[in-house]
């Protein structure tokens, strides 16, 4: 069974820092581009950063530049975005997902084509 769980969402005042976490299980996991995405309330889904099969290579949206740090641990199955200066803008559910296709910098930030995503986890950012 394929499974992607993000964890590490939270509550966190502005300027804080949080890490997010997404365990892959039921695939082969290095085969996989991964992306990280967000939905808002009354906002369409926006892509925030992706990271190739190796780890190697990253994109992020202008969005979240120099503030959100993707990462992969190929041993562990595990992705994460390290989340820093965070705003009250950045409030909203939070997930992850697999992409089988090849790294293609910002394309890999549209979420149609990804194969697999998960629940979600909701980060909120208090003023």
């Amino acid at each position: 069974e394929v499974q992607l769980v993000e964890s590490g969402g939270g509550l966190v005042q502005a300027g804080g820092s949080l890490r997010l976490s997404c365990v892959a299980s039921g695939f082969v996991f290095d085969a996989y581009v991964f992306g990280w995405f967000r939905h808002a309330p009354g906002k369409e889904r926006e892509g925030l950063s992706c990271i190739s099969q190796s780890g190697g290579s990253t994109y992020y949206a202008d969005s979240v530049k120099g503030r959100f740090t993707i990462s992969r641990d190929n041993a562990k199955n595990t992705v994460y975005l390290q989340m820093n200066n965070l705003k009250p803008e950045d409030t909203a559910v939070y997930y992850c997902a697999a992409d089988l296709r090849w790294f293609r910098s910002g394309s890999s930030l549209l979420p149609g084509g990804y194969d697999y995503w998960g629940q979600g986890t909701q980060v909120t950012v208090s003023s």
